[in-house]
């Protein structure tokens, strides 16, 4: 599965190579970086990434996304997770996109050894202005999951709906929020919804400081818990 994940991302990157324009913008990152280490009557260490790049080649656009949480209390393991995402525009119009995403999810606690798809869809800039923007996404995907207990590995085509939206309340506050919803066509009990809520102040041209609430729920039984929410106070860093 890791090799067929890795053959899709590749091919994603190749098809942005080969018909690449002569213009192109420069590589955009943000990177929300954020730790907490207490020490005494409780010894934690808490440690968070979440990391996008975004590039674009005239009618052609690559972006990349990474989130990972850490946590450990003395010397148990309480949360280990990441989540990957690697994408593939090519604009119509100006608001409207054709998108080609594959993505992998690990959780050491959700019940799963892994959970990776990978599919085409359309984009639509729905609001564009100043002061605020709203995208929308539908992705139809073929997805795997690999389910500690039992143990079995199952396929199955999915789909995927996801909004963004970002309003700038001030010339140094940002309002950020994205919403999406992954499930099963054929069974409608199986659906993973993530929502990520986020304030950002403005610091300097580069830095920022920001909070965000992040929720992850998983709509399977062999979850202990079916909802995974993380507050976290971030050092953000854009270039």
């Amino acid at each position: 599965m890791k090799k067929k994940i890795l053959l899709a991302l590749s091919a994603s990157a190749l098809v942005v190579g080969a018909h690449a324009a002569d213009k192109t913008k420069e590589l955009a990152t943000h990177t929300e970086m954020g730790y907490i280490q207490t020490n005494g009557n409780t010894k934690t260490r808490t440690f968070n990434l979440d990391s996008k790049a975004q590039r674009e080649w005239g009618v052609h656009g690559l972006n990349f996304v990474f989130d990972g949480q850490y946590a450990k209390d003395r010397d148990t393991t309480t949360k280990k997770k990441f989540f990957t995402e690697l994408g593939y525009d090519y604009a119509y119009t100006p608001r409207l996109a054709f998108s080609y995403i594959a993505g992998y999810k690990y959780d050491a606690f959700s019940g799963y050894d892994y959970q990776a798809y990978t599919g085409p869809g359309i984009k639509y800039k729905a609001i564009v202005q100043d002061t605020q923007h709203l995208t929308l996404e539908a992705n139809a995907l073929y997805s795997q999951d690999k389910i500690e207990n039992p143990s079995e590995t199952t396929s199955y085509a999915a789909y995927l709906a996801r909004a963004s939206y970002d309003l700038q309340i001030n010339q140094n506050l940002k309002f950020t929020q994205d919403l999406s919803i992954r499930g099963s066509f054929e069974d409608g009990d199986n659906y993973f919804v993530y929502s990520k809520t986020a304030l950002i102040s403005k610091i300097s041209d580069m830095f920022s400081a920001g909070i965000s609430y992040k929720l992850d729920y998983a709509n399977i039984p062999q979850a202990q818990y079916k909802t995974d929410e993380t507050l976290t106070f971030n050092l953000i860093m854009d270039y």
